[in-house]
């Protein structure tokens, strides 16, 4: 098995990669103006990797000295199946840090299931406080399920939440 200490990643800058983002969707359940088409078309999901590969890719970059993962998407919780995904990265031996970037639409019921999974960090994206223009920029959103989403998180108690 490779080793961080004797097969470390490194760029074209020889900068050591230790960071790396999942994208696991490129699904959202936001329609935001500067995001998405109003008629999006995605990716087939045969094109998409499934759990399982995502699992192995961040399984083969840890044992690489990848230190932190980001999940990211479209909007990863809209995944099917995704917890069981945070739940197996979150037990990676050598990972220190699994974080997710997120809506913030689906924190209010998932924010402690991440936290137990090993979630230790959230980017909530969040565009303005006026809820008619949160309305207007995505199209299908509400803010008040983003705030309760961001209060979840907040008693979760993860180690950092970046709005």
């Amino acid at each position: 098995m490779l080793t961080p200490e004797r097969t470390p990643l490194i760029d074209s800058f020889g900068r050591k990669i230790d960071y790396v983002r999942l994208s696991v969707t490129d699904r959202c359940d936001f329609r935001c103006t500067y995001c998405m088409a109003e008629d999006m078309t995605f990716l087939p999901r045969k094109d998409v990797l499934s759990l399982e590969e995502l699992e192995r890719v961040a399984r083969v970059f840890v044992a690489l000295g990848v230190r932190k993962l980001r999940v990211t998407g479209g909007e990863p919780l809209v995944r099917r199946g995704v917890d069981t995904l945070f739940a197996n990265l979150g037990s990676l031996e050598g990972l220190r840090e699994l974080a997710i970037t997120t809506n913030g639409s689906q924190l209010a019921q998932r924010a402690d299931s991440l936290r137990a999974s090993g979630v230790t960090s959230i980017n909530i994206s969040l565009d303005t406080l006026d809820p008619d223009k949160f309305r207007a920029i995505t199209r299908t959103g509400t803010l008040e399920k983003v705030i309760a989403g961001i209060d979840a998180a907040v008693s979760a108690s993860f180690d950092r939440i970046r709005i």
